[in-house]
């Protein structure tokens, strides 16, 4: 759905510390299976526990890449056959028929965006196209601001899309990108799909969004590193330990650029059609839910560190936020993150 250095920087990408071999065995005669390939320009990868009665590793890697394979129809922006580029190009005051996962993230997206008051929007792709973030890449200068506010004016709001039933409708030259959340409903479905074949301990991970449950065969925890915002090496910020949580984080130290000396990041507040320029260089979020997850992740960046903190303290939102300071970075997290992985996690 991105290219891969856009799905890098977007997602900043969650390292699995201390996994071990490709397949290991526990006391039970369960053993840890891996399988993984590329997806959305990027990659996925899954982990589970194999009874010896279990789904073996070919089944699961068919039924994984199949749902990939659906969502990349019906979200990517990045193929002109998709179901929303064809939404895209729908004229004004027209209504068609979307695939249900269309429907679902367009849902999700109008709640997130009620919810954080406008701080999440999916009718940016004309903005992000303006600014050099979308599939054509690059621009050669920054768009002034007048560009800016026509677009703005012109093309973008949840407000000029409603559903009918499986129909999405526009009644604005709007256009929709669903990057902010489609990775974390892939895990979901992903996630979905193993427990309904009967696996139940499993980590998925899917363009740096993941999810994991139960623990691998010899009982230990699943274990991921949250990475730290380097621009130029990657360095764990955190261990945590995960059972029946999703974590996604955002941030923009990968994914920009720089002119006249000024950086750019790829993260558009709804609110000015610019990048951010706040402090917060990173926030990770811990949810049930990896949709939710990779959501508010996307929420409290645009925020920023005071109004995303305050927001996601009184909204008990795990989250874990690394903001520039004078010299270094600063961290600092909400009771909600503390509550949820402080014990199991280590700086």
């Amino acid at each position: 759905m991105t290219s891969a250095a856009d799905v890098i920087g977007a997602c900043l990408r969650l390292c699995i510390a201390a996994l071990g071999a490709a397949v290991l065995s526990g006391c039970s005669g369960d053993s840890l299976e891996v399988f993984g390939g590329p997806t959305m320009g990027s990659t996925y990868s899954v982990k589970y526990v194999r009874a010896s009665d279990g789904p073996s590793v070919d089944e699961l890697r068919a039924e994984t890449e199949a749902i990939l394979a659906d969502l990349d129809a019906a979200v990517s922006t990045y193929r002109d056959d998709s179901s929303i580029q064809a939404f895209n190009r729908l004229p004004v005051g027209h209504c068609m028929p979307v695939p249900e996962s269309v429907v679902t993230l367009t849902r999700a997206g109008m709640e997130l965006s009620q919810e954080s008051g406008g701080a999440l929007d999916l009718t940016l792709k004309p903005l992000l196209d303006l600014w050099g973030f979308g599939p054509k890449g690059r621009v050669e200068r920054p768009p002034t601001e007048a560009q800016v506010r026509q677009v703005l004016d012109e093309q973008i709001g949840l407000a000029h899309l409603h559903l009918e039933g499986d129909r999405l409708c526009k009644d604005a030259p709007v256009a929709l990108d669903f990057n902010s959340i489609a990775a974390g409903y892939a895990v979901d479905q992903v996630a979905r799909r193993l427990e309904s074949l009967g696996i139940d301990r499993y980590l998925v991970e899917i363009t740096g969004e993941l999810k994991a449950q139960g623990r691998k065969p010899d009982g230990s925890a699943w274990r991921i590193a949250i990475e730290a915002p380097h621009d130029d090496e990657r360095v764990a910020q955190r261990i945590v330990s995960l059972d029946g949580l999703a974590v996604s984080t955002s941030g923009d130290y990968r994914n920009y650029y720089e002119q006249d000396g000024r950086r750019f990041s790829h993260t558009l507040d709804p609110s000015t059609g610019a990048p951010i320029t706040h402090r917060l260089a990173s926030v990770t979020v811990a949810h049930p839910s990896a949709l939710q997850a990779d959501g508010l992740s996307t929420v409290l960046m645009v925020m920023g560190p005071e109004k995303g903190f305050d927001f996601a303290q009184s909204q008990g939102i795990a989250a874990l936020f690394v903001v520039r300071g004078e010299t270094d970075f600063e961290t600092m997290h909400t009771e909600a993150f503390d509550t949820l992985l402080g014990e199991g996690g280590e700086s």
